[in-house]
């Protein structure tokens, strides 16, 4: 192999770099560039594609936000529910206390009633002896 062809093996391009040279070359300074052709169909297709490239980013990105939020909104769910979680389970213990209190003085509201009747007929019990006792 000589130096030469040791120095285009070095300096292989591909198919694309090529046209893009000889479109380069073709292209006289001075002059508007051609728009006949498969090259103005390609300038459309190729900003067609760009756009829907860009379009196609720009629905990612509006993506990546949307999940961002509603990652966002599902944290701050998360949140509320331990929160009306810790609520509830305080709730329910106020509950029961308060249901244990009420039991208690239910029972001893039963105890105060059943010495209130003791005590009343105990008292009309002496009221009958005062009045057999005690002349009119």
């Amino acid at each position: 192999m000589t130096f030469q062809d040791h120095e285009l093996v070095q300096f292989m391009l591909t198919e694309t770099e090529i046209q893009d040279l000889f479109s380069l070359i073709n292209h006289h300074p001075g002059s508007p560039p051609s728009s006949s052709g498969s090259q103005g169909s390609n300038r459309s297709v190729y900003s067609s594609e760009e756009r829907k490239l860009r379009r196609m980013q720009s629905n990612r990105e509006s993506a990546r936000r949307s999940r961002g939020r509603k990652k966002k909104h599902m944290e701050n769910l998360t949140v509320q529910l331990n929160r009306l979680r810790v609520d509830n389970r305080e709730l329910k213990n106020q509950l029961l206390v308060t249901m244990h209190q009420h039991l208690l003085l239910s029972l001893e509201n039963e105890k105060l009633c059943s010495e209130s009747i003791a005590l009343s007929a105990t008292l009309s019990d002496l009221c009958q002896i005062l009045r057999t006792i005690l002349p009119q």
